[in-house]
């Protein structure tokens, strides 16, 4: 491989070779996924099962033709985004690391691997805990009026989206780590600004929790905060 050197013994790449390099691993992670697609399709009844666990005494009905046909294509999809992502992180981090100077590579790395480990605990957190909450929360809400079938399509949209937006929700103190290393925003001024974050993590936990039960809410909203005063002394021990 061609390379060329500057005065600075820094080594750099031609640009047709960084485009070669990119693409081959686009096209490496993108194998992953197919093959993790693959692997999801041919367990997809047994993730489904994991997916309906949560919602004791529900009755799913398919409401369409091939609506489950569709369904477990998207939860296949789904869970192989979730599964690759790691490896597709790992190859965009191999990437951009040589272009890093050895003190951003110092931050950089811990960083990505801690947003990765927040994400999959934030999936796990909703589903072991505030998924259930709040379905038991709907499943009881006038269950003595009208006994509770849902369409699976529209429980697996339910689902996705607390899944996701609580996994977002576990990247808050990387976000602010990245603020503040950056000098963008400092962890005194974070602090200062605690009470516009409880403003603002209250409606977000009302928006990721559709159900109207102020438990849950408050078990969200309650999290967020945690998340941002966590990120805030991680930030502060790495700043003294």
């Amino acid at each position: 491989m061609k390379e060329i050197y500057k005065k600075d013994n820094e080594k750099y790449m031609p640009v047709f070779e960084h485009l070669s390099e990119l693409r081959s691993r686009i096209l490496l992670s993108f194998i992953i996924f197919v093959i993790a697609s693959i692997v999801c399709i041919i367990y997809t009844k047994e993730i489904t099962i994991i997916l309906q666990k949560p919602a004791i005494g529900i009755k799913f009905l398919q409401l369409a033709p091939g609506e489950y046909l569709f369904v477990s294509i998207k939860i296949s999809l789904y869970s192989a985004i979730i599964i690759s992502s790691p490896f597709s992180i790992y190859q965009t981090l191999q990437f951009i690391l040589p272009g890093l100077t050895k003190k951003e590579s110092l931050y950089i790395i811990p960083i990505l691997i801690s947003s990765i480990i927040l994400f999959f605990i934030g999936i796990l957190f909703s589903y072991q805990f505030l998924i259930p909450i709040t379905l038991q929360f709907l499943i009881k809400y006038g269950s003595d009026l009208i006994e509770p079938m849902w369409s699976f399509d529209e429980y697996f949209n339910f689902v996705t989206l607390i899944i996701l937006s609580t996994g977002l929700c576990f990247q808050i103190p990387i976000i602010q780590i990245l603020l503040g290393i950056t000098n963008i925003v400092k962890w005194e001024k974070m602090l200062d600004k605690w009470k516009y974050i409880a403003f603002i993590a209250t409606i977000t936990g009302a928006i990721i929790t559709p159900s109207t039960d102020p438990i849950t809410q408050i078990c969200m909203t309650t999290t967020i905060l945690i998340l941002y005063f966590g990120g805030i002394i991680i930030l502060r021990t790495i700043k003294t």
